[in-house]
């Protein structure tokens, strides 16, 4: 999450960022809140995406808890809710910033920045015997602390068995984190990476004597190179990485992955960098939405290929994103909160229900894409709602939200918003694989209903 030493440049900047408007594609993937930082990992065969989230007409990064979403496809995220915010830690006061979570022993341990009361940044770990929370502070303060910029912890266990925790603006340090995950090697201490021009690049000629290095690194390895990605250049941000051939370098420049495009980019950047399922893929943010800009951020997603040498190739930011890989098998219960792209609806935890999808008003849809009927198709849907309006429908289209109209559920009073009723329809013409579309209709001008769930039957 982003301090910059050149806080006018950055303020000065955030004031005359042109705003996009929404492509409608599938970047950014998360269109119901702001969202920066990816931290994206691979648990039990689903991504896990961790990010930030940044405060709607924020004029400097506010944040106050973090967020999760999930993907066995990469193009449909399910909304699981804030799995730990700043009233996790007692001793934090404001800057829910980027986080990253790792599992150890059947546990998960997330590591994240935050203003620690009279001290400034600090980053604390919090355990969670689930990845998707709750989350419980570790230790009841910081688990380090060396100066007002220890910003974006990023967290690797090597092949050894051995943990490695980096973080850091402007300056980059390590500690060997010990098997419990929640300490380090107090012989070896907190050491101060050298940033050299070899190992990072040189650096802008507005910041003489710098590298490239400025903050959000991503440390990882592959094969047996090991590599750390970081947004680089001061501002506006690229992202850049270096190379290794051990978990502590010496550090090799290698050059920028991502450059900078604004207005599309955001002037900040932070990387995340997984393989899935084959792919290869590189979580960044833009600010792309509506009302979106410098604090008020959106996280994205490319697939790309590794070059034969190991090297990456320079990856652009789209409105297109990355494709699906599989299908989304429409005839097991998903939650309506499972989206590739939406327009006017809200998502939010609601009791008894889980998250949901909230606040839709007429002609406002859900997009889910590549669902897969089958031959034989679909012919009833029932899908899981809570009402207080006379009289509402949710409509079921496929392959956009004009097209072919398969089938519609009659929503009528169920007693309020939040008592729950399923209900279930006919359906007609939803054979084979297509992207798939719930147009909500109701009086105008109106919260038509919640939405918890949905299923179709054949």
């Amino acid at each position: 999450m982003k301090v910059s030493t050149i806080l006018l440049t950055v303020l000065t900047l955030a004031s005359v960022l042109a705003v996009l408007p929404a492509a409608h594609a599938d970047n950014p993937i998360i269109q119901t809140r702001y969202t920066a930082d990816p931290a994206p990992v691979v648990i039990h065969g689903k991504v896990y995406l961790y990010t930030d989230h940044d405060e709607n007409h924020a004029t400097w990064f506010v944040m106050k808890d973090w967020r999760l979403y999930t993907s066995s496809d990469m193009v449909n995220w399910t909304d699981e809710g804030s799995p730990l915010s700043l009233k996790t830690f007692s001793w934090a006061e404001k800057d829910a910033w980027a986080p990253q979570v790792i599992e150890r022993n059947g546990l998960y341990y997330c590591y994240a920045p935050m203003t620690q009361k009279g001290v400034g940044m600090s980053i604390g770990v919090a355990v969670a015997s689930r990845p998707q929370g709750p989350f419980h502070d570790a230790l009841g303060h910081p688990l380090v602390h060396i100066s007002p910029l220890d910003i974006d912890p990023t967290v690797f266990i090597d092949r050894d068995g051995q943990a490695y925790l980096y973080w850091g603006n402007s300056q980059l340090y390590y500690v060997k984190l010990n098997r419990d995950m929640i300490s380090y090697d107090q012989k070896v201490g907190i050491v101060k990476v050298p940033l050299t021009v070899a190992g990072f690049g040189k650096g802008p000629r507005m910041m003489p004597g710098r590298t490239t290095y400025v903050e959000g690194p991503w440390f990882y390895r592959r094969g047996d190179l090991y590599y750390m990605v970081y947004a680089a250049g001061g501002i506006p941000e690229f992202i850049a990485y270096s190379t290794s051939p051990g978990p502590t370098g010496p550090w090799t420049y290698r050059g920028i992955i991502m450059p900078n495009h604004l207005p599309h980019l955001a002037f900040t950047n932070h990387p995340g960098v997984i393989d899935y399922k084959g792919h290869s893929y590189f979580f960044y943010h833009n600010q792309a939405l509506p009302g979106g800009g410098g604090f008020d951020r959106s996280v994205c997603v490319e697939e790309f290929k590794y070059n034969p040498d190991g090297s990456f190739p320079t990856i652009l930011p789209t409105s297109k994103g990355a494709p699906p890989i599989g299908h989304l098998n429409p005839f097991r219960r998903t939650r309506a909160a499972t989206i590739a792209w939406e327009s006017g609806i809200q998502t939010e935890e609601l009791p008894a229900a889980g998250v949901c999808v909230t606040n839709p008003q007429n002609g406002a849809y859900i997009k889910v894409e590549a669902v897969d009927f089958g031959g034989k198709g679909a012919h009833t849907l029932s899908v899981d709602v809570a009402s207080d309006q006379a009289a509402s429908s949710l409509e079921v289209h496929i392959d956009s939200v004009d097209g072919p109209t398969v089938g519609m559920v009659k929503i009528p009073n169920t007693g309020g918003l939040d008592k729950w009723k399923v209900l279930s329809s006919a359906i007609h013409g939803a054979q084979g694989a297509h992207d798939l579309f719930f147009v909500f209709r109701g009086a105008p001008g109106s919260e038509l209903f919640n939405f918890a769930w949905w299923k179709f039957g054949n």
